[in-house]
């Protein structure tokens, strides 16, 4: 298994339930991709974890992890169910609460001459994530000759962008503006994401929002531990220099160091581009190269990962994301952003505050850790793309902080004063992404989620060369679920089972959920152990 993101250490866990004997190679000295956390100062951050959907009963991501096996290791926080995201467009605020039927209401109310239009809007909405859900059982003929009947919303916008039913639906510009307002989940304006991809997003996030106590990297740990309980390896520092092809077959890895790991299959959790332009021998993949050619990648972030010394809760902050917009031309922003930095100010701001998601979240005394993003282009980083942190030059550190200065300036308007008191600051450019998650160009979300490049015109999980599977963010799709469940998908090809469900255990129940906002009920039972899993390491 080449790389530890959650792609890679589901497939693996996967397998070795199955009773294959597993080994993750991961190069970096922190597991998990963009599922890690770090400590700076005493301050614990997670740049790729802001939300997770799908854990309440009956969910499809905790069916995943109670399957697993890893309920004894993981525990989540809802977050405020009244507002897992607070939108503020310029003057205008609108909370998304958990519940398809709690929003539509609250939707309607607001908007009551556009009754109709969203009713149709989230109409195909859900009967396009409803269609996904079933379409692996679609596509082998004679089955997808029923196509038409069994996905109609799929035949019909399946390569249509969000722009597309919008404008089929929805006049009033700060309603359209909400309904893109949560486009920063996959990095594109509505003008440019497939359809189908933001509307399984949306769906995903419609029962609710949670996240990870002790910071996203509980998931890699759990993981990890459950994994090694089955006998499997984690070595970490060991970046892989190439996939050993055989007689047309993988069969197995080469290290830097020189060290050979053979293998009867090997699933790369490493990104397409990562996979064939520099881990297989160029005659093997100038087909993929071609393809890689003409593929288009996601935008790149700017983070700001602060601390602050402000009593946010008794302000009326709560545990809800708040995105942020200058004003209601929310497509035009994510248009821009993709292509240009800001230029003296930010437009469009995501925020959240970690120690309000997780009470009991690592910090120090009474202080608040927040992270901050904004959308950037790779390219204006790349000149030091060979260089190391700390050696890129004071022109670098100039525009590092400068674009910090300006997420700092956007913030205020989502929590005034909150530059006076900022005591911790770090800023992380898309070279940083580079370097931890070994992304490709700083790519947030893998491949760009554009209509031309979903599903067989993306990378498949089965690759060309016997043997040899993908996982992860440029695959099925991305995001944690989306990259997870990739990597059941490898596994069920590897072990030949049926139903990706033949590799899970039972859904118990046994996931332990608690509410965010209301950590009097709860957490002095549950007194924070931030330090219990790293003995796995």
């Amino acid at each position: 298994m080449i790389g530890s993101g959650p792609g890679g250490l589901t497939a693996a866990l996967a397998l070795a339930r199955a009773g294959q004997k597993v080994i993750v190679v991961e190069q970096h000295y922190l597991p998990g991709g963009w599922t890690h956390s770090f400590s700076l100062n005493g301050y614990l951050f997670s740049p790729g974890v802001h939300y997770i959907g799908e854990l309440g009963p009956g969910g499809a991501v905790r069916r995943l992890y109670e399957g697993l096996g890893l309920s004894g290791d993981l525990e989540f926080c809802e977050i405020n169910p009244d507002g897992l995201d607070h939108l503020i467009i310029g003057d205008e605020r609108f909370d998304v609460p958990k519940g398809f039927d709690r929003l539509l209401a609250r939707l309607t109310a607001r908007f009551p001459q556009e009754a109709a239009g969203l009713e149709r809007y989230f109409r195909v909405i859900r009967g396009l994530s409803d269609d996904l859900a079933r379409l692996d059982t679609m596509l082998e003929f004679p089955r997808a000759l029923l196509l038409p009947f069994k996905a109609p919303n799929l035949v019909r916008w399946g390569l249509r962008t969000q722009e597309d039913l919008l404008d089929a639906t929805i006049r009033d510009p700060l309603l359209r503006a909400i309904l893109a307002a949560q486009g920063g989940d996959h990095g594109l304006a509505p003008s440019r994401v497939a359809l189908p991809i933001h509307a399984s997003i949306v769906c995903h996030y419609f029962n609710g929002g949670y996240y990870p106590r002790g910071g996203a990297k509980r998931i890699p740990l759990a993981m990890i531990r459950a994994l090694r309980r089955l006998g499997g390896q984690v070595r970490m520092r060991a970046r892989v220099r190439r996939i050993l092809v055989e007689r047309g077959r993988a069969a197995g890895v080469e290290l830097a160091g020189g060290e050979v790991l053979r293998a009867a299959s090997v699933v790369s959790n490493a990104d397409p581009a990562i996979t064939y332009g520099e881990l297989l021998p160029p005659e093997l993949t100038i087909r993929e190269r071609r393809k890689l050619r003409r593929m288009e990648y996601s935008t790149s972030l700017l983070s700001v990962f602060c601390a602050v010394d402000m009593d946010l809760r008794s302000m009326g902050y709560d545990s809800g994301n708040y995105w942020w917009y200058r004003g209601k031309e929310v497509g035009r922003i994510y248009e821009r952003m993709e292509y240009q930095l800001p230029r003296g100010e930010v437009d469009g701001l995501f925020l959240t505050i970690t120690t309000l998601k997780d009470p009991g979240h690592p910090t120090q005394g009474d202080h608040h850790t927040i992270e901050m993003f904004t959308f950037v282009p790779h390219a204006p980083f790349t000149r030091w793309k060979e260089t190391h942190t700390g050696e890129r030059g004071a022109e670098y550190e100039k525009l590092k902080e400068s674009l910090g200065d300006q997420v700092m300036a956007a913030a205020e308007h989502v929590i005034p004063g909150i530059s006076r008191a900022v005591v911790f600051r770090s800023v992380a450019t898309p070279l940083t992404n580079d370097f931890y998650c070994a992304s490709h160009r700083g790519a947030a979300y893998g491949t760009a989620k554009t209509p031309w490049q979903l599903g067989p015109l993306s990378f498949s999980i089965g690759t060309r060369i016997p043997g040899l599977y993908q996982c992860g963010a440029s695959t099925l799709s991305h995001g944690v679920a989306g990259a997870s469940v990739s990597g059941l998908m490898a596994a069920q090809r590897i072990a030949g089972v049926a139903r990706m469900d033949d590799l899970l255990g039972p859904a118990d129940g046994s996931l332990r959920v608690y509410p965010a906002d209301r950590p009097e009920e709860w957490l002095h039972k549950r007194k924070a152990t931030a330090d219990e899993l790293n003995e796995t390491m």
